[in-house]
């Protein structure tokens, strides 16, 4: 049922038109109770009429209503008038990534900025089990404020169709599927798994990032073609292009990207935590002539940990200090120095330290005298040390991010994230514990 403008649904009255797919048409409406504008999906009449999908839509609106994160549209309420069932969403200004897209690649800092975002919405879903099923740049808003909002979580989940649709927005549908009239899941960004029917998780959700960063850095789908069943062939029978990523981006981001293009779910990255320490640069390894392996053991936790472990000697990194503050490239060489132990601090650090990737900063791990582990770095054309509170009771297993504004670490039985200007320690998960 189509809304007009001047209208009123129950407390809301309907401003304009601003959107229509299978999943519904979307009005911008005011809410008069509450004074502020709002967006109204108005249900298919199929589905609103259906009494058991109608309950199963309500179970789920309800899990979503109860996410509260700053990168997911947020879900108000489920309202019915006159025979009509409508979702209250927030109402979220601002083009779509689609858009964006259509202007060019992005430029690779931009474009990770925007998935890093993505990633934190996936991971609050993830965290309580709903997995959106139908991640698209479409679906995704970008703010004027620079915040990136991630729309229609998990109603393609509590709509519970087997519609899909195409690049140009083409059904392929049986007579079962086409009962509600409902798209769920896009063609270009669907998983194999998806496309054959099977059930999914939230690798699905992973491999549809994939093919979102993918479609930012390049401008181009990952999976293109004129129609549904030229993409869906694609999708399961061949690779994207990863040689069309930009020559910029690290090697951390096209392994990442390859990893949730895994069409095996099973060979798949398997927790959106994982892809966002990647991009993040956290499982990259030093180049060989750049480091020297430490002597260190990994204490038997994973082995991106071990990757860490290879980074511990205080100047294996040292070269790439050398190359930014020398004017003209040096030969490659082995250079050492002596690092003076803070006053507040009583640990050998020759072992326990390594060179931020941008060549600037010395981070190394210290017993001050009260017996606490901190963390403490020092930029290396100053004297000083300082120590980075947050960081107590750090291990020895710690590094950085690509950017350099970041050390993870260790501390107990979490993996934790600090930046070097100051702030709050992030907890990113759990130390897995070898069997």
């Amino acid at each position: 049922m189509a809304l007009t403008p001047g209208t009123r649904f129950d407390s809301y009255e309907i401003a304009e038109a601003i959107g229509a797919g299978g999943m519904g048409e979307v009005y911008r409406a005011h809410d008069a109770s509450l004074k502020r504008d709002v967006a109204i999906k108005v249900l298919p009449t199929a589905l609103a009429n259906d009494g058991e999908r109608l309950a199963r839509f309500q179970r789920e609106a309800e899990t979503l209503a109860a996410l509260n994160h700053s990168n997911i549209a947020h879900i108000y309420g489920l309202e019915r008038s006159d025979g009509v069932t409508a979702l209250v969403m927030e109402l979220v200004e601002g083009r779509t990534l689609a858009e964006r897209i259509e202007q060019g690649p992005i430029p690779p800092d931009e474009a990770l900025g925007i998935a890093l975002q993505i990633a934190d919405g996936l991971e609050a879903a993830h965290s309580r089990g709903i997995v959106h099923r139908d991640l698209k740049p479409a679906n995704i808003k970008l703010t004027p404020e620079g915040t990136v909002k991630v729309l229609d979580f998990g109603i393609a989940k509590a709509l519970d169709t087997r519609t899909i649709s195409g690049p140009q927005a083409p059904a392929l549908t049986t007579p079962a599927m086409t009962e509600a009239g409902i798209v769920l899941g896009t063609a270009q960004y669907m998983s194999p798994e998806q496309a054959r029917g099977r059930p999914v998780d939230q690798r699905a959700d992973i491999w549809a990032f994939g093919c979102v960063l993918y479609e930012m850095l390049t401008g181009q789908p990952a999976f293109g073609g004129e129609d549904v069943t030229i993409v869906l062939a694609r999708v399961l029978e061949r690779d994207a292009n990863l040689d069309a990523l930009p020559a910029t981006i690290s090697p951390a981001v096209k392994h990442t990207i390859k990893l949730c293009l895994q069409k095996d779910p099973k060979k798949r990255v398997r927790d959106i935590g994982d892809v966002k320490l990647a991009l993040e640069g956290a499982f990259e390894t030093p180049a060989p002539h750049t480091a020297t392996a430490a002597s260190a053991a990994p204490h038997g936790r994973l082995a991106w940990m071990a990757f860490a472990v290879a980074l511990l000697v205080a100047v294996a990194l040292a070269i790439p200090a050398v190359r930014h503050l020398r004017e003209t490239p040096p030969v490659a060489q082995r250079v050492q120095f002596q690092l003076p132990v803070p006053p507040a601090a009583s640990l050998d650090v020759s072992r326990h330290g390594n060179i931020s990737p941008d060549g600037r900063t010395f981070a190394f791990l210290a017993r001050s005298t009260d017996g606490v582990n901190r963390l403490w770095v020092r930029d290396l054309n100053a004297l000083d040390a300082r120590s980075l509170p947050g960081s107590e009771n750090a291990v020895d297993t710690f590094f950085w991010s690509f950017d350099s504004r970041f050390l993870v670490f260790e501390s107990g039985g979490k993996i934790k994230r600090i930046s070097l200007a100051g702030g709050p320690t992030t907890t990113l998960c759990d130390v897995p514990r070898a069997l």
